[in-house]
C-alpha cells in the first residue's frame, strides 16, 4: 500500500477536518499550463526523481498525495504531490511528499534541475475530502465551499489552497480520493 502523508485530526467541523501536519520533506516542480495539464507535465519528472533520477540513483517509494497549488513568484529552496496555482495564472507548484524516514541530509539530490527538495514546517490546515474526478471544476467547487466553511467556523485562512490527488489516473474515477486543503492561522 502507498504510504500517505501523516496527520492528526484536531477537530471535526461541518464540511471539513482541522488537521495538524508534522514537518515533512517534499520534492517539487514549478510548471506552467492549465490546471489539468500541470499535473501531467510534472508527473514524469517527479516520478523519475522517485525512480532514481537523483544522486546516488536511489529509488524512493511513491507516496500520496500528489499536491498542486498556485506557484509563488519565487521558489524557496531548503534542504506529496500537491498542486497550487501561482501568482500568475497558469503557473503551478506540484509536490510529492517524501516517505517518512528521510531527513533533509539523507534525501537524495535531484539530477533534474527543475525538481527541487525542501522541508515544509508543521502546519494547521482545514481539509475537505471528496471522491470522483479531480478536475479543475470539481476542485474549485470544493475550494469555495471549504473557504466558506472555514470562515464560518471562525477560522482565518493563512495560505494558498492546495489540491491533493491520492490515486493514479487509471483507478476508476468513482473510487478516486481527492482533497482540498487550506492552511489556517493558529
Amino acid at each position: 500500500m502507498t504510504e500517505q502523508q501523516p496527520y492528526r485530526v484536531v477537530t471535526r467541523h461541518p464540511g471539513f477536518e482541522l488537521r495538524r501536519y508534522p514537518p515533512h520533506l517534499v520534492a517539487e516542480m514549478r510548471v506552467e499550463g492549465t490546471f489539468d495539464t500541470a499535473a501531467n507535465e510534472a508527473f514524469r519528472p517527479l516520478a523519475a526523481y522517485l525512480k532514481g533520477a537523483n544522486r546516488p540513483r536511489r529509488s524512493i517509494a511513491m507516496t500520496a498525495p500528489l499536491l498542486q497549488e498556485a506557484a509563488p513568484e519565487t521558489i524557496a529552496v531548503t534542504a506529496p504531490v500537491v498542486q497550487e496555482e501561482g501568482d500568475r495564472p497558469g503557473c503551478w507548484m506540484m509536490r510529492v511528499v517524501m516517505p517518512a524516514g528521510f531527513t533533509a541530509e539523507t534525501l537524495p539530490e535531484p539530477t533534474d534541475p527543475r525538481v527541487r527538495t525542501r522541508e515544509v514546517p508543521e502546519q494547521l490546515v482545514a481539509a475537505m475530502r471528496f471522491s470522483g474526478r479531480g478536475t479543475a471544476a470539481a476542485f474549485d467547487r470544493r475550494a469555495t465551499a471549504l473557504g466558506r466553511a472555514v470562515t464560518g467556523a471562525g477560522l482565518r485562512p493563512a495560505g494558498a489552497i492546495r489540491y491533493a490527488r491520492f490515486d493514479l489516473p487509471w483507478k476508476p474515477w468513482f473510487l478516486r480520493r481527492n482533497e482540498v486543503v487550506l492552511p489556517v492561522a493558529e
